[in-house]
Parts: C-alpha cells; structure tokens; sequence
C-alpha cells in the first residue's frame, strides 16, 4: 500500500481500515486521520505513537483496559479481536499446559488486583516461557514503572498491525539470536521516532470506549 493510497482514503474508510491498530480504541485511528497526509508508513507510526505518548495518565491506563487478558475470558468465550486472536496463538496462549493455564490465570488476576489494568506485552515477539516470567517479574513493579512499560508494548503491536495490513512482514529472528531467557531477538526495530505535529486529544474526546 502506497501513501497516497492511505492519504485519500476519507474518515470511514481509514478508521474501518486502521480501527483496531490500537486494540479497540477506533478513536485513535480518528484522531491520527486528521493528520493527514503521511510521507510513509514510517510517518503513519509516528502519528500513532505520539498520539499514544500525548495521552494523560488516565487514558493511558485506559487504553490498557481496552486489551484482553492472555488466556483469559475472551479467549474462552471465542470474543477477542482477530487480531488478538492470532496474536495470543503465536505467543503460545492456546497451546498452554493445564498449569501453564492455571498459572497464568494466577498471575493475570493478581496483576489486575495489583494495578487496576491487564497484563501487557507483545505476545508475537515472545514465547510462553517469557511470558509467564515476564508476568512475575512486573507484577513486582511500580505503577508508574507498569504504565510505561504496558504502553510501551501497545506500540510494538501497534507497529506489527501495520506491517500486517502493509502487507510487510518484520524479519523472523534467527535460530541463533536467543537472549537465554526465551525471548527472541533479531527483529527490526519497534521504536516510534519524534512527530512534529503533534494531535491535540482535547478535539477528540476518550482514546477509547472502554
């Protein structure tokens, strides 16, 4: 997809293309569609992200609570997004042992009690192992630490939907690239650089219907 493609596309048809890049949170989509028009794809990220980043600390954790837990109730019940969906199978989340799943189902509800939001991280860029131990690792942190953290990992899914509907797949890590712990490295990077225009969230109301 070329950016004049994206950049004529009018409001419906952008937010019906790029509405659940942030997970169900179309109003994101909206607000970075008054930004047009976009250099690149590159420049589409950057929107994102800095919206993501212009957020107060309450929609921040509300953009949080817009995402399902792993393993959790929605799985269960066959309602997570198809992208959550697809996401949750390759980090492993429908495959789990019965004490994986016990485990987990621990770990999200504590981490919930704990912080009032679920449990983050981008299930693509790792594997069960991680994750669980990602789990018991940032239980442990501080609030303000977690909401930097979970956002960070919104913007690493963020980036990997794009790709998805660019039709551009992020380089598969190596065999060879393991970090020991069971993440896997190699993979381009997932930073969102600076943006000089910067959306006003004031003209959009909430980041999402939560």
């Amino acid at each position: 997809m070329e950016a004049n493609v994206f950049n004529s596309m009018d409001y419906e048809e952008f937010v019906g293309k790029f509405g659940n890049v942030v997970e169900r949170c179309p109003m994101i989509a909206a607000a970075v569609w008054s930004d047009r028009p976009f250099s690149s794809l590159e420049a589409l990220e950057n929107t994102f992200g800095d919206f993501i980043d212009s957020l107060p600390p309450s929609g921040k954790k509300g953009l949080l609570r817009c995402i399902s837990d792993l393993a959790g109730r929605d799985m269960v019940r066959g309602t997570l997004s198809p992208e959550s969906q697809s996401e949750q199978s390759q980090g492993g989340m429908t495959t789990l042992t019965l004490a994986q799943r016990s485990q987990l189902s621990e770990l999200n509800a504590s981490y919930k009690d704990r912080f009032h939001f679920p449990f983050v991280i981008c299930a693509r860029m790792n594997d069960t192992v991680t994750i669980i131990e990602q789990m018991t690792i940032r239980i442990h942190h501080s609030l303000e630490r977690e909401l930097e953290t979970g956002i960070g990992e919104v913007k690493k899914i963020c980036r990997l939907r794009l790709l998805d509907i660019f039709n551009q797949v992020a380089p598969a890590p190596s065999s060879n690239t393991s970090t020991g712990n069971g993440s896997r490295s190699g993979s381009q990077s997932l930073v969102f650089g600076p943006h000089p225009n910067r959306v006003n969230i004031d003209d959009f109301g909430p980041p999402c219907p939560c």
